[in-house]
């Protein structure tokens, strides 16, 4: 017998991350923006010298140790800081805390796809503004009456960044709602908008470990903002479920923090290989917004994009295709290691000869 549940079911169309292959020798993973590079050496050791035994005991529920060395590495207090499993649970966090209004929360219309997922899911009235033709953004579509904005910046899948000069023009023009800038890209060249909180109530600048940090896997997320927001969201985090981050994440985030130096180094190489990068695509025949991530959002001036994609597929190489308006001719590459990128450029330069 079939009972009438089915009617209550809360439906939304789930976000469609990229895929993940079985990793090969052979296979060039370039289609999720995962850093190719290793964690910081210290985080091994964490992971070797781990006493299971500590297992059987809850994480600090606030990972206070890994807001004491967010605070140290950037400088800000801790009680300004928040914490999630990766950036999505932060931001989702933010948007279940924030858009409770009957207005309508702004975001791109070319944008990270997660954003209109957590809208539906929560019941908020969203808007979404179009990109112009170079995919930047439009100030003046934000300089409206709303229930919130989102900003990711550089944005995603574009590469495109805008200055921090423009993101508080939207800041101050809004301080009945809350503007999320989300920075999961910030470290590839960027300017962060983080100094903003000093200014601004309204502001909440998210970052990952996921990117630059090399720990996608360990899910480490946080964001910077006033007290008063940060409260908020704990508030909304301890009524949910408060032992969100596993204790292992909290120590190897710790250790990826003291290691500057190394962060430092293997962000440099990804840029130094994007830039260089982006010089073979052009001499190929490719364009694309000028990136400051580690991805290249690009489309060629002949083949279609779903050609290329399928072509590097059969070749063992995987970038990301979106099948959407706008954007259905682009491809997003991530920036893999310069031998990864050489074999990319080979396999391009052979097939587009």
């Amino acid at each position: 017998m079939s009972g009438k549940w089915e009617e209550y079911v809360r439906r939304v169309k789930p976000y469609v991350p990229g895929e993940q292959p079985v990793v090969t020798d052979n296979l060039i993973k370039l289609n999720t923006n995962e850093n190719p590079y290793p964690p910081a050496p210290g985080v091994q050791k964490v992971l070797q010298n781990m006493d299971a035994e500590k297992l059987r005991l809850y994480p600090n529920p606030d990972a206070k140790a890994l807001v004491k060395e967010l605070s140290s590495f950037y400088g800000i207090d801790e009680d300004r800081i928040f914490t999630g499993v990766g950036s999505d649970d932060v931001l989702g966090m933010c948007f279940l805390t924030f858009f409770n209004s009957d207005k309508p929360v702004l975001f791109a219309d070319i944008t990270y796809s997660f954003y209109d997922v957590w809208a539906e899911l929560f019941n908020i009235p969203y808007e979404k503004k179009m990109l112009d033709d170079n995919f930047r953004l439009v100030k003046e579509d934000y300089l409206t009456d709303n229930g919130g904005i989102v900003i990711a910046n550089p944005n995603a899948p574009t590469g495109e960044y805008v200055d921090i000069d423009f993101i508080e023009d939207i800041v101050k023009n809004n301080q009945d709602s809350i503007v999320i800038v989300d920075e999961a890209y910030i470290d590839f060249g960027a300017k962060s908008a983080v100094g903003l909180i000093d200014k601004y109530e309204n502001v909440i600048i998210v970052q990952t470990f996921s990117k630059s940090r090399s720990m996608a896997g360990m899910r480490i997320g946080y964001c910077f903002g006033s007290k008063k927001v940060i409260d908020a969201l704990k508030a909304v985090k301890f009524s949910y479920n408060s032992y969100t981050m596993s204790m292992a994440t909290i120590e190897t985030g710790v250790e990826a923090l003291k290691d500057r130096k190394y962060f430092e180094e293997i962000t440099a190489k990804i840029i130094a290989t994007r830039e260089r990068t982006k010089k073979e695509l052009k001499r190929l025949g490719f364009s694309f917004p000028d990136s400051m991530t580690n991805f290249i959002f690009a489309t060629h001036n002949k083949v279609p994009a779903k050609e290329i994609m399928s072509m590097l597929r059969e070749n063992e190489i995987f970038v990301r295709y979106f099948n959407a308006p706008r954007i259905d001719n682009y491809l997003r590459i991530t920036i893999g290691t310069d031998e990864q990128m050489d074999k990319l450029i080979s396999v391009l330069d052979a097939y587009l000869s």
